[in-house]
């Protein structure tokens, strides 16, 4: 490939990548073909993403079960059922044992599946503006930014996640585009989980009854409950948001013809 062709593709705002031919013509042979510089296929990222999501269900059953646990545990305090203090004080401290483990995993895991997946969110928003969306609200930046700024991050996300999803959907006529309940349903579940996470911490840490520690408990495991359909809603619409994505870049890209040999390289497996 001739080094005047790619200039001349750089600056018609295209850059060359290798694409599967069998998605053309059910070979096996591989060709390069022009996409809008600066697209980056999302589809490793989302399935690192999905990968995360699974592990964070994973992990909160796993929380629900221990959270379980710890309210047996503190109920039993509650009403004596110990014979000894001594067997109070070995079950009080194998429970914080269990409950720093799994604690110190979630955290981490938790850390993870939002570093991927607010990079997520800033290719999704990124890439439809190389696919020919303007005028939006939310910039890439912005798309992710607006998580960290206090009330505000209420319902600021969301709409960036709608318009991305509009974007996505049909980049040159986003503002036309109708967005799904499913988004509704992700960010409810988002709203409600961190709501009662953050009222189940600040209540534990300031607890100094029994009874105290039991509703902080109990608001935890309510919270794990609703971090699994959560993460389940955010596997599909991620998917589908993908989907529209590479299907619009399938759009925008054409095939080159075998005569043009400044961007098609055939290789024979």
């Amino acid at each position: 490939m001739g080094q005047g062709a790619n200039m001349q593709d750089k600056q018609n705002g295209f850059e060359t990548n290798p694409a599967e031919l069998s998605q053309f013509s059910g070979t096996n042979e591989t060709l390069e073909y022009r996409i809008p510089e600066g697209f980056k296929d999302p589809t490793k990222l989302t399935k690192w993403l999905k990968v995360f999501l699974c592990l964070s269900v994973a992990i909160a059953v796993l929380s629900i079960w221990s959270n379980y646990l710890q309210y047996e545990m503190l109920n039993d305090f509650k009403n004596g059922v110990y014979a000894s203090e001594a067997a109070a004080i070995a079950d009080a401290e194998a429970n914080d044992t269990r409950q720093q483990i799994i604690g110190m995993i979630y955290t981490l895991v938790l850390i993870a599946t939002l570093i991927c997946f607010l990079k997520w969110v800033y290719r999704a928003n990124s890439n439809v503006r190389k696919l020919g969306a303007e005028g939006l609200t939310f910039t890439p930046g912005w798309s992710v930014g607006w998580f960290f700024v206090p009330f505000a991050n209420l319902w600021k996300p969301y709409q960036a996640m709608k318009e991305i999803f509009k974007a996505s959907k049909s980049p040159t006529d986003w503002a036309n585009q109708t967005s799904p309940p499913i988004l509704g349903w992700w960010w409810g579940f988002w709203i409600i989980s961190g709501f009662l996470g953050q009222a189940s911490f600040r209540m534990s840490r300031g607890a100094e009854e029994i009874d105290e520690l039991l509703v902080a408990n109990v608001l935890a495991l309510i919270s794990d409950v609703i971090d699994i359909p959560s993460a389940i809603i955010t596997i599909p619409l991620v998917g589908i948001l993908l989907g529209m994505q590479m299907s619009n870049l399938r759009k925008y890209t054409q095939p080159p013809l075998e005569s043009d040999t400044s961007i098609l390289t055939l290789h024979n497996e």
